[in-house]
Protein backbone atom coordinates (compact mmCIF):
# COMPACT_ATOMS: atom_id res chain seq x y z
CA UNK A 1 0.00 0.00 0.00
CA UNK A 2 3.08 2.52 0.97
CA UNK A 3 5.14 1.89 -2.49
CA UNK A 4 5.61 5.00 -3.60
CA UNK A 5 5.73 5.13 -7.66
CA UNK A 6 9.49 6.36 -9.19
CA UNK A 7 8.11 8.37 -12.11
CA UNK A 8 7.23 12.08 -11.88
CA UNK A 9 3.82 12.16 -12.29
CA UNK A 10 4.13 15.92 -13.32
CA UNK A 11 5.95 14.67 -16.66
CA UNK A 12 2.82 12.03 -17.50
CA UNK A 13 -0.51 14.01 -16.40
CA UNK A 14 0.90 17.66 -16.61
CA UNK A 15 0.93 20.77 -14.63
CA UNK A 16 -2.58 22.22 -14.92
CA UNK A 17 -5.71 21.03 -13.94
CA UNK A 18 -8.30 19.47 -16.68
CA UNK A 19 -11.36 17.57 -17.15
CA UNK A 20 -9.81 14.46 -16.25
CA UNK A 21 -6.89 15.70 -13.60
CA UNK A 22 -7.64 17.60 -10.45
CA UNK A 23 -5.74 18.56 -7.87
CA UNK A 24 -6.93 18.82 -4.46
CA UNK A 25 -4.33 19.98 -1.66
CA UNK A 26 -5.85 17.94 1.18
CA UNK A 27 -7.91 14.99 1.79
CA UNK A 28 -9.68 16.85 4.60
CA UNK A 29 -12.24 19.73 4.70
CA UNK A 30 -14.74 21.06 7.47
CA UNK A 31 -17.61 18.60 7.36
CA UNK A 32 -17.93 15.16 6.25
CA UNK A 33 -14.77 13.18 5.93
CA UNK A 34 -13.88 13.00 1.92
CA UNK A 35 -16.43 15.39 0.62
CA UNK A 36 -14.48 17.13 -1.81
CA UNK A 37 -12.25 14.05 -2.94
CA UNK A 38 -16.09 11.85 -3.42
CA UNK A 39 -17.45 14.48 -5.27
CA UNK A 40 -14.12 14.38 -7.11
CA UNK A 41 -14.10 10.51 -8.10
CA UNK A 42 -17.72 10.65 -8.57
CA UNK A 43 -17.11 13.17 -11.55
CA UNK A 44 -14.05 11.19 -12.92
CA UNK A 45 -16.28 8.01 -13.01
CA UNK A 46 -18.80 9.59 -14.72
CA UNK A 47 -15.93 10.83 -17.21
CA UNK A 48 -18.22 13.04 -18.70
CA UNK A 49 -14.83 14.14 -21.08
CA UNK A 50 -14.65 11.12 -22.32
CA UNK A 51 -11.25 10.43 -21.38
CA UNK A 52 -12.00 6.67 -19.81
CA UNK A 53 -11.69 8.35 -16.73
CA UNK A 54 -8.92 10.51 -14.68
CA UNK A 55 -6.38 11.27 -12.26
CA UNK A 56 -7.01 13.07 -8.58
CA UNK A 57 -3.58 14.20 -7.07
CA UNK A 58 -3.75 14.62 -3.59
CA UNK A 59 -1.03 17.16 -2.13
CA UNK A 60 -0.96 19.74 -5.06
CA UNK A 61 -2.64 22.97 -4.84
CA UNK A 62 -5.13 24.72 -7.22
CA UNK A 63 -1.76 26.20 -9.02
CA UNK A 64 -0.69 22.87 -9.96
CA UNK A 65 2.26 23.42 -7.16
CA UNK A 66 2.98 20.70 -4.36
CA UNK A 67 2.39 21.30 -0.59
CA UNK A 68 4.47 20.45 2.27
CA UNK A 69 3.86 17.67 4.42
CA UNK A 70 0.98 15.67 2.29
CA UNK A 71 0.19 12.58 4.22
CA UNK A 72 1.01 9.74 2.39
CA UNK A 73 0.91 7.19 5.10
CA UNK A 74 -0.53 3.82 4.94
CA UNK A 75 -3.29 5.16 7.16
CA UNK A 76 -4.33 7.97 5.08
CA UNK A 77 -3.87 5.95 2.13
CA UNK A 78 -6.27 3.24 3.17
CA UNK A 79 -8.71 5.57 4.44
CA UNK A 80 -9.02 7.03 0.92
CA UNK A 81 -9.27 3.53 -0.48
CA UNK A 82 -12.14 3.29 1.82
CA UNK A 83 -14.42 5.70 -0.28
CA UNK A 84 -14.67 2.68 -2.49
CA UNK A 85 -16.74 0.40 -0.52
CA UNK A 86 -18.79 2.44 2.25
CA UNK A 87 -21.64 2.77 0.23
CA UNK A 88 -21.81 6.65 -0.58
CA UNK A 89 -21.07 6.16 -4.15
CA UNK A 90 -23.21 4.50 -6.49
CA UNK A 91 -22.83 2.36 -8.42
CA UNK A 92 -19.55 1.57 -6.88
CA UNK A 93 -16.64 2.92 -8.87
CA UNK A 94 -13.49 1.14 -9.64
CA UNK A 95 -10.44 3.48 -8.57
CA UNK A 96 -6.54 2.53 -7.10
CA UNK A 97 -4.87 5.11 -4.81
CA UNK A 98 -0.96 5.10 -4.18
CA UNK A 99 1.86 7.15 -3.03
CA UNK A 100 3.77 8.74 -5.85
CA UNK A 101 6.27 11.78 -6.80
CA UNK A 102 4.51 14.63 -7.88
CA UNK A 103 7.34 17.92 -9.02
CA UNK A 104 9.79 16.10 -6.95
CA UNK A 105 7.68 16.11 -3.76
CA UNK A 106 5.00 12.89 -2.13
CA UNK A 107 1.79 13.33 -2.90
CA UNK A 108 -1.43 10.97 -3.20
CA UNK A 109 -2.24 9.51 -6.40
CA UNK A 110 -6.06 8.60 -6.95
CA UNK A 111 -6.70 6.88 -10.63
CA UNK A 112 -10.29 6.50 -10.98
CA UNK A 113 -11.41 4.42 -14.09
CA UNK A 114 -15.01 5.45 -16.13
CA UNK A 115 -18.12 3.99 -14.79
CA UNK A 116 -19.77 1.51 -17.32
CA UNK A 117 -23.00 2.06 -15.86
CA UNK A 118 -23.28 5.88 -15.53
CA UNK A 119 -24.48 8.57 -13.83
CA UNK A 120 -22.73 7.43 -10.91
CA UNK A 121 -23.81 9.34 -7.86
CA UNK A 122 -21.74 10.78 -4.64
CA UNK A 123 -24.08 10.72 -2.18
CA UNK A 124 -27.38 10.89 -4.05
CA UNK A 125 -25.80 13.65 -6.65
CA UNK A 126 -24.11 13.39 -10.16
CA UNK A 127 -20.85 15.37 -10.06
CA UNK A 128 -19.21 15.51 -13.42
CA UNK A 129 -15.94 17.86 -14.51
CA UNK A 130 -16.82 19.48 -18.07
CA UNK A 131 -13.71 21.12 -17.65
CA UNK A 132 -11.31 21.85 -15.01
CA UNK A 133 -13.43 23.01 -12.37
CA UNK A 134 -15.95 19.65 -10.50
CA UNK A 135 -19.92 20.63 -10.32
CA UNK A 136 -23.02 19.43 -10.02
CA UNK A 137 -24.48 17.84 -13.30
CA UNK A 138 -27.24 19.59 -15.42
CA UNK A 139 -30.08 17.91 -16.68
CA UNK A 140 -28.21 17.54 -20.47
CA UNK A 141 -25.41 16.18 -18.34
CA UNK A 142 -26.99 13.30 -17.09
CA UNK A 143 -28.91 12.84 -20.44
CA UNK A 144 -25.25 12.71 -22.27
CA UNK A 145 -24.20 9.79 -19.28
CA UNK A 146 -27.43 8.15 -19.69
CA UNK A 147 -27.67 7.93 -23.59
CA UNK A 148 -24.06 5.97 -23.07
CA UNK A 149 -25.29 3.31 -21.95
CA UNK A 150 -26.32 0.58 -24.44
CA UNK A 151 -28.37 -2.06 -23.51
CA UNK A 152 -26.14 -4.72 -24.72
CA UNK A 153 -23.31 -3.91 -23.14
CA UNK A 154 -23.09 -4.09 -19.54
CA UNK A 155 -23.80 -5.82 -16.60
CA UNK A 156 -27.15 -8.37 -16.96
CA UNK A 157 -29.06 -5.92 -14.14
CA UNK A 158 -28.83 -3.27 -16.49
CA UNK A 159 -29.97 -4.49 -19.78
CA UNK A 160 -33.74 -3.74 -21.64
CA UNK A 161 -36.64 -6.22 -21.09
CA UNK A 162 -38.05 -5.76 -24.37
CA UNK A 163 -40.99 -7.06 -23.85
CA UNK A 164 -41.63 -5.00 -20.75
CA UNK A 165 -43.60 -1.78 -20.73
CA UNK A 166 -43.96 1.38 -17.87
CA UNK A 167 -47.50 -0.42 -16.96
CA UNK A 168 -45.14 -2.95 -15.71
CA UNK A 169 -43.59 -0.65 -13.42
CA UNK A 170 -44.94 0.56 -9.83
CA UNK A 171 -44.55 3.94 -10.44
CA UNK A 172 -45.55 4.88 -6.62
CA UNK A 173 -42.89 2.46 -5.16
CA UNK A 174 -40.68 4.59 -7.25
CA UNK A 175 -41.64 7.86 -6.31
CA UNK A 176 -42.20 7.44 -2.67
CA UNK A 177 -39.85 4.46 -1.59
CA UNK A 178 -36.78 4.19 -3.84
CA UNK A 179 -35.65 7.90 -5.80
CA UNK A 180 -36.18 9.48 -2.07
CA UNK A 181 -33.67 6.96 -1.22
CA UNK A 182 -31.50 7.23 -3.66
CA UNK A 183 -31.58 10.83 -4.95
CA UNK A 184 -30.92 13.85 -2.88
CA UNK A 185 -34.40 15.23 -2.48
CA UNK A 186 -33.14 19.03 -2.80
CA UNK A 187 -31.86 18.07 -6.26
CA UNK A 188 -35.11 16.31 -7.23
CA UNK A 189 -37.02 19.43 -6.16
CA UNK A 190 -34.33 21.97 -8.04
CA UNK A 191 -33.87 19.72 -11.42
CA UNK A 192 -37.91 18.90 -11.94
CA UNK A 193 -36.84 16.28 -14.09
CA UNK A 194 -39.34 14.27 -16.23
CA UNK A 195 -40.59 10.87 -14.84
CA UNK A 196 -38.78 9.11 -18.02
CA UNK A 197 -35.62 11.37 -17.28
CA UNK A 198 -35.53 9.78 -13.48
CA UNK A 199 -35.99 6.71 -14.08
CA UNK A 200 -33.50 5.85 -17.29
CA UNK A 201 -30.85 8.17 -14.79
CA UNK A 202 -31.49 5.74 -12.38
CA UNK A 203 -30.73 2.63 -14.70
CA UNK A 204 -34.68 1.59 -14.21
CA UNK A 205 -35.24 1.84 -18.20
CA UNK A 206 -33.62 2.98 -20.96
CA UNK A 207 -34.72 5.14 -24.44
CA UNK A 208 -36.06 8.31 -22.97
CA UNK A 209 -38.67 8.66 -26.26
CA UNK A 210 -40.30 5.43 -25.70
CA UNK A 211 -39.16 3.69 -22.04
CA UNK A 212 -38.85 0.53 -21.68
CA UNK A 213 -37.82 -1.00 -18.12
CA UNK A 214 -34.26 -2.64 -17.50
CA UNK A 215 -33.88 -5.79 -15.58
CA UNK A 216 -32.95 -3.36 -12.51
CA UNK A 217 -36.22 -1.61 -13.23
CA UNK A 218 -38.15 -4.51 -12.85
CA UNK A 219 -36.67 -6.39 -9.88
CA UNK A 220 -36.49 -2.95 -7.51
CA UNK A 221 -40.49 -1.71 -8.81
CA UNK A 222 -42.04 -3.68 -10.89
CA UNK A 223 -45.84 -5.65 -9.90
CA UNK A 224 -44.11 -9.08 -10.46
CA UNK A 225 -40.64 -9.61 -11.51
CA UNK A 226 -40.47 -12.96 -12.14
CA UNK A 227 -43.25 -12.76 -15.18
CA UNK A 228 -40.03 -11.49 -17.40
CA UNK A 229 -37.09 -12.55 -15.01
CA UNK A 230 -38.14 -15.84 -14.28
CA UNK A 231 -36.05 -16.91 -11.37
CA UNK A 232 -36.85 -13.33 -9.25
CA UNK A 233 -39.07 -14.51 -6.45
CA UNK A 234 -38.54 -16.36 -2.50
CA UNK A 235 -39.63 -19.64 -1.79
CA UNK A 236 -40.28 -19.60 1.65
CA UNK A 237 -41.34 -23.29 3.44
CA UNK A 238 -41.49 -24.00 7.37
CA UNK A 239 -40.94 -27.93 7.85
CA UNK A 240 -42.50 -28.88 11.12
CA UNK A 241 -39.18 -31.63 11.39
CA UNK A 242 -35.23 -31.79 11.09
CA UNK A 243 -35.47 -32.80 7.47
CA UNK A 244 -37.56 -32.69 3.93
CA UNK A 245 -40.10 -35.58 4.74
CA UNK A 246 -41.18 -33.42 7.27
CA UNK A 247 -44.65 -32.11 7.56
CA UNK A 248 -44.77 -28.32 5.65
CA UNK A 249 -46.41 -25.80 8.44
CA UNK A 250 -45.98 -23.04 5.50
CA UNK A 251 -45.09 -22.62 2.13
CA UNK A 252 -45.28 -19.07 0.73
CA UNK A 253 -43.88 -17.74 -3.01
CA UNK A 254 -42.67 -13.80 -2.72
CA UNK A 255 -42.87 -12.56 -6.61
CA UNK A 256 -43.01 -9.13 -5.65
CA UNK A 257 -40.16 -6.35 -6.14
CA UNK A 258 -37.33 -5.98 -3.61
CA UNK A 259 -38.91 -3.22 -1.98
CA UNK A 260 -42.28 -5.37 -1.45
CA UNK A 261 -40.38 -8.83 -0.92
CA UNK A 262 -38.29 -7.25 1.87
CA UNK A 263 -41.51 -5.71 3.49
CA UNK A 264 -43.31 -8.65 3.22
CA UNK A 265 -40.62 -11.35 3.84
CA UNK A 266 -39.67 -9.67 7.61
CA UNK A 267 -43.27 -10.63 9.28
CA UNK A 268 -42.61 -13.92 7.53
CA UNK A 269 -39.13 -14.13 9.46
CA UNK A 270 -39.94 -12.44 12.43
CA UNK A 271 -43.38 -14.58 12.65
CA UNK A 272 -41.69 -17.95 12.65
CA UNK A 273 -39.20 -16.98 15.22
CA UNK A 274 -39.35 -18.31 18.52
CA UNK A 275 -37.60 -16.75 21.83
CA UNK A 276 -35.56 -18.77 24.44
CA UNK A 277 -35.44 -17.58 27.99
CA UNK A 278 -31.72 -17.41 28.95
CA UNK A 279 -29.98 -16.93 32.63
CA UNK A 280 -27.91 -13.99 33.33
CA UNK A 281 -27.09 -14.36 37.17
CA UNK A 282 -30.51 -13.49 38.97
CA UNK A 283 -32.38 -12.43 35.79
CA UNK A 284 -33.92 -14.80 32.74
CA UNK A 285 -33.53 -12.81 29.63
CA UNK A 286 -35.28 -13.39 26.23
CA UNK A 287 -33.30 -14.61 23.53
CA UNK A 288 -34.51 -15.50 19.89
CA UNK A 289 -33.29 -18.88 18.10
CA UNK A 290 -31.76 -16.78 15.41
CA UNK A 291 -30.89 -12.98 15.57
CA UNK A 292 -32.87 -11.40 12.90
CA UNK A 293 -29.94 -9.42 11.87
CA UNK A 294 -28.52 -12.26 10.69
CA UNK A 295 -31.88 -13.54 8.84
CA UNK A 296 -32.09 -10.10 7.17
CA UNK A 297 -28.37 -9.97 5.76
CA UNK A 298 -28.13 -12.84 4.61
CA UNK A 299 -31.55 -13.29 2.79
CA UNK A 300 -30.86 -9.41 1.36
CA UNK A 301 -27.58 -10.68 0.43
CA UNK A 302 -28.80 -13.55 -1.22
CA UNK A 303 -31.68 -11.54 -3.44
CA UNK A 304 -28.24 -9.02 -4.36
CA UNK A 305 -25.75 -11.80 -5.65
CA UNK A 306 -27.99 -14.35 -7.34
CA UNK A 307 -27.80 -15.16 -11.25
CA UNK A 308 -31.40 -13.54 -12.01
CA UNK A 309 -29.94 -14.26 -16.06
CA UNK A 310 -29.31 -17.86 -16.59
CA UNK A 311 -31.58 -19.44 -13.86
CA UNK A 312 -34.71 -19.91 -13.30
CA UNK A 313 -34.89 -21.51 -9.94
CA UNK A 314 -35.87 -18.77 -6.81
CA UNK A 315 -34.19 -17.58 -3.81
CA UNK A 316 -34.93 -20.66 -1.48
CA UNK A 317 -35.27 -19.89 2.24
CA UNK A 318 -35.66 -23.65 4.28
CA UNK A 319 -36.56 -23.20 7.84
CA UNK A 320 -36.06 -26.79 9.61
CA UNK A 321 -37.12 -27.20 13.72
CA UNK A 322 -32.74 -26.70 14.12
CA UNK A 323 -31.48 -24.86 11.34
CA UNK A 324 -32.26 -22.22 7.73
CA UNK A 325 -31.09 -22.87 5.12
CA UNK A 326 -30.25 -20.15 2.42
CA UNK A 327 -29.75 -21.03 -1.40
CA UNK A 328 -29.70 -18.86 -4.50
CA UNK A 329 -28.43 -19.74 -7.65
CA UNK A 330 -24.79 -18.43 -8.70
CA UNK A 331 -21.30 -19.45 -7.56
CA UNK A 332 -18.64 -17.00 -7.00
CA UNK A 333 -18.65 -14.50 -9.47
CA UNK A 334 -15.28 -12.56 -10.78
CA UNK A 335 -12.52 -12.73 -8.62
CA UNK A 336 -14.21 -14.43 -5.85
CA UNK A 337 -13.65 -18.10 -5.36
CA UNK A 338 -14.75 -20.74 -3.16
CA UNK A 339 -11.67 -20.48 -0.60
CA UNK A 340 -11.64 -16.39 -0.75
CA UNK A 341 -15.12 -15.57 -0.37
CA UNK A 342 -15.39 -14.32 3.10
CA UNK A 343 -12.39 -11.67 2.24
CA UNK A 344 -12.83 -10.69 -1.14
CA UNK A 345 -16.18 -9.69 -2.49
CA UNK A 346 -17.50 -8.89 -6.32
CA UNK A 347 -20.62 -8.28 -7.74
CA UNK A 348 -22.61 -10.14 -10.58
CA UNK A 349 -25.48 -7.38 -10.37
CA UNK A 350 -23.36 -4.30 -9.75
CA UNK A 351 -26.51 -1.55 -9.93
CA UNK A 352 -28.89 -3.75 -7.73
CA UNK A 353 -26.14 -4.05 -5.36
CA UNK A 354 -26.16 -0.03 -5.30
CA UNK A 355 -30.01 0.01 -5.02
CA UNK A 356 -30.37 -2.12 -2.44
CA UNK A 357 -27.80 -0.30 -0.46
CA UNK A 358 -29.73 3.02 -0.93
CA UNK A 359 -32.61 1.12 0.34
CA UNK A 360 -30.90 0.42 3.33
CA UNK A 361 -31.39 -3.63 2.62
CA UNK A 362 -27.98 -4.40 2.98
CA UNK A 363 -25.06 -2.22 5.35
CA UNK A 364 -22.25 -1.86 3.52
CA UNK A 365 -20.30 -3.42 0.66
CA UNK A 366 -18.12 -6.80 1.77
CA UNK A 367 -19.19 -7.10 5.16
CA UNK A 368 -22.07 -9.21 5.40
CA UNK A 369 -20.47 -12.48 5.88
CA UNK A 370 -18.97 -10.81 8.73
CA UNK A 371 -21.87 -9.40 10.50
CA UNK A 372 -23.74 -12.52 10.33
CA UNK A 373 -20.95 -14.39 12.02
CA UNK A 374 -20.75 -11.42 14.35
CA UNK A 375 -24.47 -11.52 15.33
CA UNK A 376 -24.60 -15.28 15.77
CA UNK A 377 -21.35 -15.58 18.02
CA UNK A 378 -23.66 -12.55 20.00
CA UNK A 379 -26.71 -14.33 20.55
CA UNK A 380 -25.10 -17.59 21.10
CA UNK A 381 -25.64 -19.40 17.87
CA UNK A 382 -23.16 -21.63 16.03
CA UNK A 383 -20.90 -19.96 13.18
CA UNK A 384 -22.64 -20.83 9.63
CA UNK A 385 -21.86 -22.89 7.74
CA UNK A 386 -21.13 -21.81 4.12
CA UNK A 387 -21.51 -24.22 0.63
CA UNK A 388 -20.47 -22.61 -2.42
CA UNK A 389 -20.06 -24.37 -5.40
CA UNK A 390 -19.76 -23.38 -8.96
CA UNK A 391 -23.81 -23.17 -9.50
CA UNK A 392 -24.83 -22.34 -6.19
CA UNK A 393 -24.56 -20.44 -3.11
CA UNK A 394 -25.87 -21.98 0.30
CA UNK A 395 -25.57 -20.71 4.27
CA UNK A 396 -27.22 -22.59 7.07
CA UNK A 397 -27.92 -20.92 10.12
CA UNK A 398 -27.83 -23.31 13.13
CA UNK A 399 -30.53 -22.88 15.70
CA UNK A 400 -28.99 -21.17 19.58
CA UNK A 401 -29.55 -23.95 22.27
Amino acid sequence: MSTVSTQDLAQSLGTRETPWLEFKSTAKRAGKRGDAIGNAVCAMANDLAGRGGGDILVGVDDKGEPVEGADTSDQALLALTDLRDDGRILDRPSFTVQAAVYQGKPVVHIRVEASGTPPVRFEGVVWVRPGPTTRRATRDDERVLTERRRAADGPYDTRLVPASTLEDLDLEVFRSTYLPSVVDPDVIEENGRPLSQQLASLHLTRSMDHPVPTVLGLLVAGFDPSAFVPGAYVQFVRYQGADLDAPVADDQELRQNIVDTAARLEPVLRGHLRTRLVEKGFREEQHPEYPFEALREVCMNALMHRNYETSYAPTRIAWFDDRIEVTNPGGPYGQVRSDNFDRVNDYRNPSLAAAMKSLGYVNRFGRGIGRVRAALKRNGNPPPEFQVDESSWSVTLRAAT
